[in-house]
């Protein structure tokens, strides 16, 4: 069985759309693309090599996909795993696409994504995707969240967490801070959420 393992780039309010660039996503009239740019380092560089030279496949949501199938084959020298790995994408009306290897899901679509978890293989690496972050924390299906926390809000954009999270226990795996202040901080799941009493 495989993991599922989410590497998001958030800031304080939990907001990660369009942190990659000014166009990235502009949807729903959000201005703040690029947020991420000035806080970069060479800590986050060096953590953003080892966790993308890892055995992975990819799993997105169509939005994401749109925004990476013109850029990555134009930019392999920097990730070239990204263009020969499985790619696996839900989408309601996309079927078939240039970027190969690509997978679409498009129906049954968290019963698929249960078997391919289930499948042997390496690890599915999801970026970004908000909405689909949102159907995978709704029922239970993301191991690790791989967390790039930035020091600002924004106050709107898609966030990580919305209605439907479940209550989830999590443990560190994994933390550095850069020198702009960004956390960085791997988190597995660790069974239920417990409470106590100081009383």
């Amino acid at each position: 069985m495989r993991k599922i393992i989410a590497l998001e780039f958030i800031t304080l309010d939990g907001v990660i759309q369009a942190g990659g660039g000014p166009e990235e996503d502009t949807s729903d009239g959000f201005v703040y693309g690029g947020w991420q740019v000035p806080h970069s380092d060479a800590v986050l560089g060096n953590v953003m090599r080892e966790q993308m030279s890892k055995p992975f496949e990819l799993l997105l949501g169509r939005k994401t996909f749109d925004i990476w199938a013109p850029y990555w084959p134009q930019h392999g020298d920097f990730w070239p795993a990204v263009n020969t790995v499985t790619k696996y994408v839900t989408s309601n009306t996309l079927s078939a696409h240039a970027w190969q290897p690509t997978v679409f899901l498009n129906e049954n679509i968290v019963d698929k994504i249960k078997q391919l978890k289930q499948q042997t293989g390496p690890d599915l690496h999801l970026y970004g995707s908000a909405n689909l972050m949102q159907t995978l924390l709704k029922h239970d299906l993301v191991d690790e969240l791989w967390l790039k926390i930035y020091p600002i809000t924004l106050g709107s954009g898609k966030r990580l967490f919305n209605e439907g999270t479940i209550p989830a226990a999590f443990k560190v795996t994994e933390s550095h801070i850069t020198s702009t202040g960004v956390i960085i901080v791997n988190y597995a799941r660790a069974g239920v959420v417990k409470t106590g009493s100081y009383t």
